[in-house]
């Protein structure tokens, strides 16, 4: 029987009457959410409780929310983030991508989105294809969810080897945005969000810094494909 238990959601946010409103408006869309001030709260919690998601805020005094993303993923857990940054904080935005977190939103946005987007990073999206998959010596593996080149592993977050791995399985094909949304976070409903391009370039940057080939290339007003 499939478990039908809400999904647990912590809220992760210094500022009180946001940790409140986005509590009360998570359970009432359905969801277990629970709410911490902070870093260190964020970060207690989490040794002692599963969740299954988090949205946490980038900026908080104590521990900023990049470094609590960096911790939990060092730390091995697996567990999709929402970064919540202020329209003027892009630099810590795309360090708290880089640090593990799944997608971002900026404030303010709606509740509705929020839920919309959580529901998408919850979907889980396995893998059909099972086979190694690659392309100019660079290589994935979806069963044992390992990325090499030339047999040295490659370093990649979970959302950048779903990229990966969805731009191998298409190969040859160009993919939209749109189609990368859908495929890789589930985001089947119009969003707007850089996301895609943001971690394209991470894909890239670090087959760079492996001495790799520029294996994703850039259909210009189209999207991206691996030839």
């Amino acid at each position: 029987m499939a478990d039908t238990s809400p999904a647990r959601v912590l809220i992760v946010d210094d500022d009180q009457q946001i940790r409140s409103s986005l509590q009360r408006g998570l359970r009432l869309s359905g969801f277990a959410a629970e709410a911490v001030d902070g870093g260190p709260a964020a970060i207690a919690h989490l040794a002692e409780h599963e969740v299954d998601a988090i949205v946490l805020d980038v900026t908080m005094p104590e521990i900023d929310g990049v470094e609590v993303c960096r911790r939990i993923r060092s730390a091995g857990l697996d567990v999709p983030v929402c970064m919540l940054s202020a329209r003027d904080e892009v630099d810590d935005r795309v360090a708290g991508l880089r640090a593990g977190a799944d997608d971002y939103l900026v404030k303010p946005f709606s509740l509705e989105e929020l839920r919309l987007r959580l529901e998408a990073l919850l979907r889980r999206r396995p893998t059909v294809e099972r086979d190694v998959l690659g392309a100019e010596g660079v290589e994935v593996d979806p069963g044992s969810r390992l990325a090499r080149f030339d047999g040295a592993d490659l370093e990649l977050t979970r959302r950048e080897f779903d990229l990966l791995t969805t731009l191998l399985v298409n190969r040859g094909v160009v993919l939209s945005r749109s189609q990368l949304l859908a495929e890789v976070w589930g985001y089947d409903f119009d969003v707007q969000t850089n996301v895609v391009d943001v971690f394209v370039g991470y894909v890239r940057r670090k087959l760079e810094a492996a001495g790799a080939p520029n294996i994703v290339e850039t259909v210009r007003g189209v999207g991206y494909v691996v030839r």
